[in-house]
């Protein structure tokens, strides 16, 4: 029986999201030209119509969380992309801020994730201070977390779920983030020091994690928070690397920190998310770059073989994002993802193939 998971790109539940939940926290910003994080509502209001605030915490998944519940994957693993603090000391250097008051964790527990990566350029928003509370929270929500942490040591330190009976033993989810996503070096975490893990710095150390994870029998995520925000090209070092944690014994490469998703390889038969794209975010009635359709998001689900890990199989559910809200794309919306990502995914040997409601992978062995 295969081991379903579900991935996501980027949750960022922060900024204007946080403000039409239950408990809005401080809206003020210091942004270049936006100062209350209100506008990002307002703006989203004029495009598609309005709210009547606030809204219930399970208001940003919409009708994912039903799909999700549906297909009843596994495990649940969410890159969140935001500081949950009350803490009001802007991180310096940084020309956006990210910040959801803790009292509205319940808007990302609603779609019950098993493991948050931290691992991203805007969890340390608002400080050292602002992560450890972010930590604390989601400690005393039961959600593990992978990619940060209080020093050096628990920012590598996996995060583990296991699977109950079946081929394989646990779930191993590692998790590091690249300078090239505008992760300041000064966010790295160091011996008694809390930060992120940085992916520049920390290379041969995940490979060896992978190959002691995967000799124990696990099945091995590695999540990675890398590149440029828009595009659809992969450098080379990208595929060298995911290329070089496959041939570590990693299962799944999963790649985030693009608004909006990248191409997919099957390299020896095991899955590799180059961008999976924003999922839940605040960017609704913010214009530019339309040509990359950002309102169009994706549920990622991957089949694994329980023994090896081997890709048996790729759901993508698209959703569309409308009021704040997440909603199940149409058919031409769906069928315009399937054809920028079939283009985009022919020179690593995929395409996407129109499935009923969702999109599946089809790919050629490389």
């Amino acid at each position: 029986m295969a081991v379903t998971l579900f991935l996501a790109g980027d949750v960022m539940p922060g900024r204007g999201v946080d403000q039409i939940l239950p408990h809005p926290g401080d809206p003020r910003l210091r942004e270049s030209f936006v100062r209350d994080a209100r506008y990002y509502v307002h703006a989203a209001e004029e495009r598609n119509g309005p709210l009547s605030l606030p809204v219930p915490f399970s208001w940003p998944w919409g009708s994912a969380l039903r799909v999700i519940e549906e297909v009843a994957p596994a495990a649940r693993i969410v890159n969140l992309e935001t500081s949950v603090t009350r803490t009001r000391a802007f991180a310096p250097g940084k020309a956006v801020h990210y910040r959801m008051r803790p009292e509205n964790i319940p808007a990302v527990l609603a779609a019950r994730p098993d493991v948050c990566v931290l691992a991203n350029n805007h969890v340390l928003d608002f400080g050292r201070k602002g992560l450890t509370e972010t930590l604390a929270v989601l400690s005393r929500a039961g959600v593990r977390v992978a990619g940060a942490g209080s020093d050096a040591v628990e920012a590598a330190r996996p995060a583990v779920v296991g699977l109950g009976e079946g081929g394989a033993n646990d779930l191993v989810v590692l998790a590091a983030a690249a300078a090239s996503s505008g992760v300041p070096p000064g966010w790295e975490a160091g011996p008694g020091r809390a930060g992120v893990r940085l992916l520049d710095s920390a290379t041969s150390e995940i490979v060896e994690q992978v190959a002691t994870a995967k000799r124990a029998g696990n099945l091995v995520v590695v999540s990675l928070h890398w590149g440029s925000n828009w595009g659809y090209g992969v450098p080379a070092g990208q595929v060298a690397f995911a290329h070089r944690l496959i041939d570590a014994g990693a299962d799944v490469v999963h790649g985030h920190s693009s608004h909006h998703p990248r191409p997919i390889e099957v390299y020896r038969d095991r899955l590799v998310l180059y961008g999976c794209g924003d999922l839940i975010n605040d960017y609704e009635g913010i214009s530019g770059f339309e040509r990359y359709r950002g309102d169009l998001r994706l549920l990622y689900f991957p089949d694994l073989d329980p023994a090896s890990g081997a890709l048996l199989g790729l759901r993508l559910v698209p959703v569309q994002a409308r009021r704040l809200r997440l909603q199940r794309a149409g058919s031409r919306d769906q069928e315009w993802l399937r054809s920028v990502l079939t283009r985009c995914g022919a020179p690593f040997g995929t395409r996407v193939e129109s499935g009923g409601d969702a999109l599946s992978l089809a790919w050629k062995q490389m």
